[in-house]
């Protein structure tokens, strides 16, 4: 029987990479809903979420949205969205 009494040792300090940030916000409607979008600098989707919720406002405050989501660089990530939706989407670009 282990002398731990039910309670875990924990877990050493993990030293691998950190998980790289998050450089762009696309706030763009899909069919009738508003979708939050967080891409990294490499234009990887990485989370999605409602445009509604309160994090969109916090990440956005201070920011002016630019209309380029439809430039070539957004082509492959954002190629489930019509031109029409792409060409209404706000992108905000997050200071890292």
């Amino acid at each position: 029987m282990s002398e731990g009494f039910g309670i875990e040792r924990p877990a050493g300090h993990h030293t691998g990479p950190h998980r790289l940030p998050v450089r762009y916000l696309v706030v763009i409607d899909a069919g009738g809903l508003m979708l939050a979008r967080l891409f990294l600098a490499s234009r990887e989707q990485v989370a999605e979420f409602d445009a509604g919720a309160e994090e969109v406002a916090t990440m956005t405050k201070g920011l002016a949205p630019t209309k380029d989501a439809y430039a070539e660089e957004w082509d492959r990530a954002l190629q489930a969205h019509s031109a029409a939706e792409r060409g209404a989407a706000d992108v905000y670009t997050l200071e890292i």
